[in-house]
Formats: C-alpha cells, sequence, structure tokens
C-alpha cells in the first residue's frame, strides 16, 4: 500500500468525489453550459414583436403628431368661432432675440430626425441596408430628382387649388407656413424644415411602415390605405381639407412605393412642395397671399 505523507496530498474535489470508498460522482451541470443558439421565435412571437415596434416608433413620431392632431381639431370644432376663421401656424419663431431663435430651430429639427433613424436601424436589424431596402440611397440621383419634380408638380398645384377651395368653404384653417422673424439663416432653416418634414413623413410613413406591415402580410391594398390614413391625421389639426388632401397624396406617394420600392423620389417631392410653400410664404407680400386665398 503507498502512502502520502502528510501535507503532500491533493485535497479532494467534493464535487468529484464520494463521501466514502472514494467513489466518482457526476458533477453538478454547470449554470453557464447552456445551448450556443436559442431556437428561433415562432411567427406568433415575430408578429408581436413587430406591431409592438410599429407602435414604439409611430408613438414616437407621426403616430404622436396624429394623437395630438385629433385633439386639435376636436378643439377647433368645438370653439365659438368657425374652423374657417382660425389660424394654424407653421415654422413659429421660438424666440425673439436671433442668435437664440437660431438655435432652437436647429435643435427642433435635428431632434425631429431621431425617429428617422431609429426607423432606419430597425429596419436593418437583419444586416440588410436600410436605406437600400427602401430606396433611401443616391444611386439614381437624376432620376428622382427627375420623377420628385413630377409629383411635386401632380400633386403641389392641385393641392394649392384644394386649399382655396377649402378656405371658401370654411373647412380649412389659415395656415401661416412661415412665422420666423427676418434673419440672414431665415431661408437655409426653412429648407431644412421642408428636409425634416420630408424624411421623417416619408421615411416613416411610407417606408418603414409599409415595410413592416408588408412583414406581418398586409395584403398591399391594405397597406396603400393604412400609410395615407396615417398621413391624412397628423395633418388634421389644418382642418378637413389638409386632412382629405393629405389622404389623396398618401395614396399617391403609398401607392408609388409599393410598385418601385423607392423613397428618395417622395423625399424629393415633398421637399420641394415644402421649400415652395416655406420660402414662398416668407418671401411673397402679403396682398399677393391674400390675392392667392393663401391667408
Amino acid at each position: 500500500m503507498t502512502t502520502t505523507a502528510p501535507g503532500d496530498a491533493t485535497p479532494a474535489d467534493p464535487r468529484r468525489t464520494g463521501a466514502t470508498g472514494g467513489s466518482t460522482v457526476t458533477s453538478p451541470p454547470d449554470e453557464d453550459a447552456r445551448p450556443p443558439f436559442a431556437p428561433p421565435p415562432g411567427p406568433r412571437a415575430v408578429r408581436r414583436r413587430l406591431t409592438a415596434e410599429i407602435w414604439i416608433v409611430l408613438g414616437l413620431s407621426l403616430g404622436r403628431s396624429g394623437v395630438y392632431a385629433v385633439v386639435a381639431i376636436l378643439d377647433r370644432l368645438t370653439r365659438e368661432e368657425s374652423l374657417g376663421s382660425q389660424t394654424a401656424t407653421l415654422n413659429p419663431s421660438r424666440s425673439p432675440r436671433p442668435w437664440l431663435d437660431l438655435t432652437y430651430q436647429l435643435l427642433s429639427i435635428g431632434f425631429a430626425l431621431v425617429p428617422v433613424a431609429l426607423a432606419l436601424y430597425l429596419l436593418s436589424a437583419n444586416g440588410r441596408s436600410a436605406v437600400r431596402r427602401i430606396g433611401l440611397d443616391g444611386t439614381r440621383p437624376w432620376r428622382d430628382l427627375g420623377v420628385g419634380a413630377g409629383l411635386a408638380a401632380l400633386i403641389g398645384i392641385p393641392g394649392l387649388g384644394l386649399y382655396a377651395v377649402g378656405r371658401l368653404l370654411g373647412i380649412t384653417v389659415e395656415v401661416q407656413a412661415a412665422a420666423l422673424n427676418a434673419a440672414w439663416w431665415t431661408v437655409p432653416v426653412l429648407v431644412l424644415s421642408a428636409l425634416q418634414n420630408a424624411l421623417l413623413e416619408e421615411v416613416i410613413a411610407v417606408g418603414y411602415l409599409m415595410e413592416r406591415l408588408r412583414d406581418l402580410r398586409w395584403s398591399g391594398p391594405t397597406i396603400v390605405v393604412a400609410s395615407a390614413l396615417l398621413r391624412g391625421s397628423y395633418h388634421l389639426y389644418q382642418g378637413w381639407g389638409a386632412f382629405a388632401g393629405n389622404v389623396v397624396m398618401g395614396l399617391l406617394f403609398a401607392e408609388y412605393y409599393r410598385r418601385r420600392r423607392r423613397v428618395m423620389p417622395l423625399v424629393v417631392a415633398h421637399t420641394l412642395m415644402d421649400v415652395f410653400v416655406f420660402v414662398g410664404y416668407a418671401l411673397v407680400p402679403d396682398e399677393w397671399r391674400d390675392a392667392l386665398l393663401l391667408s
């Protein structure tokens, strides 16, 4: 029998040696030893997650604007003054001090684009480029510019006529498209505001929403109508005429995206229309606006 001197023995591992007879027992499983990959979620779990994601993105952006617009139109309709005699101001001045007003304007534009970044990030979760997925890239600049200009004319010119009719019928409020104090940066900020509106609305209401509803297996016509109604909802604060006009615009833009899967021409069109309205309103004399029923 071999003996071991005191102090030379290696302590037995209690996880491997039994209490008697030195028999070997199975060690308890390691808590960190898990399968390297979890099983993929089922279709129902995927649908729940996508649905929750859509509500979160909309709740941070255009859905929130839509809820506020519904409350705003209820407020307007329950006032003593008629809807046609009320006013909605876009791009208001935020401070009488020019440098501080400019700071507020740029911060507002920058933070308004955060939901756009979030939507693009979520669309790229599978590793595919989100800007390529929804056609927001610059691979066809001249074609996108031409199509965008055509869409701007197709929507913008009748849109001005619809606004004038709405004003005559008293179902559209007076929209003051620009109320910034005159400064060297007024026109550049209005152009940036137009681009911000275009990116926010076209990326989320068209590109993101339509892609996600497509992932949820909605039918094409239903997706187009949902996108158009969302666009109309957050314009309700301007009255029923603006709601109807933006639903029509939404139907056209959403159908174009459904067929072409490209959102850049829509961004171009929306930017051109808003630049024309914002900058034009700021530069056109008051008497001209009155003659054109724009004020």
